[in-house]
């Protein structure tokens, strides 16, 4: 196995457990098997065989994540995989399914029934590979990712940021409406094209012209309002 092929370092200090189902474990060549057992070896994941619902549940950082894993897909089956994905969303918290595509048929098999299956679009999600190899190494990162933000708390930290960023959003839309003329248009403009208002208060009446799609008059008054001490101290009319 390749250097390259290993999930990042940190994750040898944070060494997981993969269940793998028996029924699909012998379903599968030995050969597949074998690298599985390896692949997970070098990555500090301990392997088991178990009766379990899905293909394969990954215990990684205090998070669990489960997996369908297909490996071959046509006609005969894919209804039966559908059905299986529609049963198991509804027992795992976080569930993946790995399906195998190495040809367009399979691939165009794939699209037409995904959008006759009735699954809400990414729930769960399908992650397409060309072939088994490249799939239990995405099935491992995922596991690996999710493992990382369970137990650095990615999930809350993101949150706080995005509310962050909507209370600094609101203040940006409060303060630039409160120049005369300027509305909650204007003021999204100005924000996707120039940015903060420190960057606003220093274009110029063209730049703004330029950029955004406030009349000439609206850029005269912003261009005065940070320059002109007289016009932005006096009282604003509503």
């Amino acid at each position: 196995m390749k250097p390259m092929d290993r999930i990042p370092e940190k994750a040898t200090n944070s060494a997981g457990v993969c269940l793998m189902r028996n029924a699909w474990r012998d379903e599968q060549h030995p050969s597949f098997i074998n690298f599985i057992s390896n692949f997970l070896a070098a990555n500090s994941f301990r392997l088991n065989f178990a009766s379990i619902p899905a293909d394969f549940i990954f215990n990684c950082g205090g998070s669990s994540v489960a997996f369908i894993f297909v490996t071959s897909l046509d006609s005969t089956n894919v209804s039966e995989i559908f059905a299986r994905t529609q049963l198991l969303k509804q027992q795992f918290a976080h569930l993946y399914v790995i399906c195998t595509l190495p040809t367009k048929e399979q691939n165009d098999l794939f699209v037409r029934s995904y959008f006759n299956s009735g699954l809400e679009l990414g729930k769960p999600a399908f992650v397409p590979v060309k072939d088994l190899e490249m799939g239990f190494e995405k099935m491992l990162r995922i596991a690996y990712a999710r493992g990382v933000c369970k137990r650095e708390d990615v999930t809350t930290k993101l949150k706080a940021q995005r509310e962050q960023y909507v209370q600094t959003a609101g203040v940006f839309q409060r303060v630039v409406t409160s120049i005369p003329g300027v509305d909650n248009h204007d003021a999204n403009a100005l924000n996707q094209a120039v940015g903060s208002i420190e960057a606003i208060a220093k274009e110029s009446k063209e730049h703004i012209l330029e950029n955004t799609d406030l009349s000439a008059d609206k850029a005269e008054v912003l261009s005065r309002f940070f320059r002109d001490q007289k016009f932005y101290l006096r009282p604003k009319i509503n």
